[in-house]
C-alpha cells in the first residue's frame, strides 16, 4: 500500500512538472526571429505585430515576411482577437526590400521563383489590419502598410516608391495601391521619380487616415483595433469584403469603363 502511494506521488508531482513547463511553453508562444509579437488593448484583443531588425531599418527579408505570415495565421485564429496592428520603430516602418537578398538574383530566378508572392498576407487577413508608420516606409515598406486596412502615421513619417532608382519597379502592388490611393497624377509621380511624401502629404492625398506625434501613433492604433474589437468579428469581416469589394468594383468601371 505504502509503494502504491508512493508511486501516485510520484506521478502527481511528474504530472504538474509537466503540466507547468507545458503551460509555460504555451504562454510563450513561438520564437521568432525578426518579429516582436504580443497581445494589445485593456482586453489583450488587439494583435500586435512589431518589425524588429532595427539595425537594416525593418528590411523586409524572406524570413521576416515568412514570420509576419506565421503570426498573422495565428492572430487571425485566436477567436479573442479582434484587429491586428502592424509597425516597425521611430526610425522606419520599413525601408524596403532587403537589397542585399535580392542582389545576387536574377529575373529568371525571381519571375520563376514567384519572388515576393508570400508578401501578399497582408492583404487576405479577414481580420482588420492597421499600420503604425513611424520613420520610413519606402518601397516595399509602403507596399506593405498599403495592404493594411487602415493607415496611421506619426508626423516624421515618410512615404515613398523609390525602385526606379534601382532600376526596377514596384513589385509587391505597389503601382495599384497606391494609385487607387492618391490618384494617377501623384502616383505617377512618385513612382517615376522615387520622391517621397510626408506624413502631412500623404493624409491630404488619401493615403493616410490620421497623423498623430510619433510617441502617440502606435497607441492611437491599438485605441482603434480596441474599438474595432468591440464589435462582432463576423459582421466586421463582413464589412471588410464589402468595402475591398467595392473598391475592386470602383477600379474596374474607373479603368475599363466598357465594361
Amino acid at each position: 500500500m505504502a509503494a502504491v502511494c508512493r508511486a501516485a506521488l510520484r506521478l502527481a508531482v511528474h504530472g504538474r512538472t509537466y503540466g507547468s513547463r507545458l503551460f509555460r511553453e504555451y504562454s510563450a508562444g513561438p520564437s521568432y526571429q525578426y518579429i516582436l509579437v504580443e497581445r494589445r488593448g485593456l482586453n489583450q484583443n488587439v494583435g500586435f505585430i512589431q518589425l524588429n531588425r532595427p539595425k537594416a531599418l525593418n528590411a523586409l527579408c524572406d524570413g521576416l515576411m515568412m514570420e509576419i505570415n506565421e503570426a498573422l495565421d495565428s492572430f487571425e485564429s485566436d477567436l479573442q482577437i479582434g484587429a491586428i496592428v502592424i509597425t516597425g520603430n521611430e526610425k522606419a516602418f520599413a525601408a524596403g526590400a532587403d537589397i542585399k537578398e535580392m542582389q545576387d538574383r536574377t529575373f529568371q530566378e525571381c519571375y520563376g521563383g514567384s519572388f515576393l508572392s508570400q508578401w501578399n498576407r497582408v492583404s487576405t487577413v479577414k481580420k482588420p489590419v492597421i499600420a503604425a508608420v513611424n520613420g520610413f516606409a519606402l518601397g516595399g515598406g509602403c507596399e506593405l502598410a498599403m495592404m493594411c486596412d487602415i493607415i496611421y502615421a506619426g508626423d516624421k513619417a515618410q512615404f515613398g516608391q523609390p525602385e526606379i532608382s534601382l532600376g526596377t519597379i514596384p513589385g509587391a502592388g505597389g503601382t495599384q495601391r497606391l494609385t487607387r490611393a492618391v490618384g494617377k497624377s501623384l502616383a505617377m509621380e512618385l513612382v517615376l521619380t522615387g520622391d517621397r511624401i510626408t506624413a502631412k502629404e500623404a493624409k491630404e492625398a488619401g493615403l493616410v487616415s490620421k497623423v498623430y506625434p510619433v510617441d502617440k501613433v502606435v497607441d492611437e492604433a491599438i485605441a482603434c483595433g480596441e474599438k474595432i474589437a468591440k464589435n462582432s468579428k463576423l459582421i466586421v469581416s463582413m464589412a471588410k469584403e464589402a468595402v475591398n469589394g467595392g473598391e475592386k468594383i470602383f477600379t474596374l468601371n474607373h479603368f475599363f469603363p466598357h465594361i
